[in-house]
């Protein structure tokens, strides 16, 4: 397999995992309080289990990139874990304009959420294109060494 196809089979579970996230998230917002709750709790112990992952990824990653995207993972799992914390908070308030605050703060972290996301596709993409194009100039030069 070429490093070109792994990329494409990244971006393909990546397009799979957003599809599955808009599901959630359509489903999530027709469903009572406890079904919400449920399945704020299953996102959480998946990101916790991901961010698990990354951790161990940071420590046995020898290419600096490589740590470096694993700890941007566990960062936003813990950035996430603060999510989590604060919607327990917002069960615990009862008044309506603490909670409408809380409301826009919530909007506006799913707003920064999907522009970190935003950003994230637009640096792979271009991480990708330029892997590509330095694979092709080293590939270029070996044939030209060789014909010499």
């Amino acid at each position: 397999m070429t490093q070109h196809t792994d990329f494409y089979t990244r971006l393909d579970g990546l397009q799979q995992r957003v599809a599955t996230a808009r599901s959630a998230v359509q489903a999530g917002a027709a469903e009572s309080d406890a079904q919400l709750r449920q399945r704020i709790d299953r996102a959480q112990a998946d990101l916790d289990q991901s961010a698990e992952h990354a951790r161990q990824q940071v420590s046995q990653a020898a290419d600096n990139a490589q740590a470096k995207w694993a700890q941007v993972k566990a960062d936003t799992a813990a950035k996430m874990s603060d999510v989590k914390a604060n919607i327990d908070k917002r069960t615990r308030q009862v008044d309506a304009n603490v909670a409408a605050d809380d409301a826009d703060w919530a909007e506006a972290d799913a707003a920064e959420a999907l522009d970190f996301a935003d950003w994230a596709v637009e640096n792979a993409q271009l991480a990708m294109l330029d892997a590509i194009h330095a694979r092709a100039h080293a590939d270029q030069l070996a044939k030209t060494a060789n014909n010499s």
